[in-house]
């Protein structure tokens, strides 16, 4: 399922960034094998209109897919280096596809990202994740 999520998104997301100015897709997560969810966002809001033509612009995809389009909540899905960039001192919670360390699911601050890595605070040490191995990837919301 992991390599049609990543495959959807590589579809997707330039896709829907040309045809919508200032549209950025943090993510599109597959969340049953017939329905997928795209969380975009814009300076100037997410409203049902944007969501609306955002759905339009992926209309070949709904023969096999269930199409949602959603803001990024409060929980700001986080998939690529300039996302973890900008979460820089805030808790995260990740999970990858395989264990890093003997774990696949950690919680904490993001203390560095790279190009091909992240670093978070894992206890009273410092893990290096590569973004290859991320499943998920979301801010973590203590409001």
């Amino acid at each position: 399922m992991l390599a049609t999520e990543r495959k959807l998104a590589r579809d997707i997301v330039p896709a829907v960034e040309r045809a919508v100015p200032g549209v950025e897709v943090l993510a599109v997560e597959l969340l049953s094998p017939s329905r997928f969810c795209v969380y975009v966002d814009h300076a100037g809001g997410v409203d049902h209109a944007l969501c609306s033509r955002v759905t339009e612009i992926l209309s070949d995809y709904r023969g096999a897919y269930t199409i949602d389009v959603s803001s990024p909540g409060l929980d700001r899905p986080l998939r690529r280096p300039e996302h973890f960039r900008a979460a820089i001192g805030q808790d995260v919670q990740i999970r990858t596809a395989g264990e890093i360390s003997g774990k696949k699911k950690f919680r904490g601050p993001v203390v560095a990202a790279s190009e091909r890595s992240l670093r978070i605070a894992d206890g009273d040490a410092e893990l290096d994740i590569p973004y290859d191995a991320i499943v998920r990837g979301n801010l973590i919301d203590e409001g």
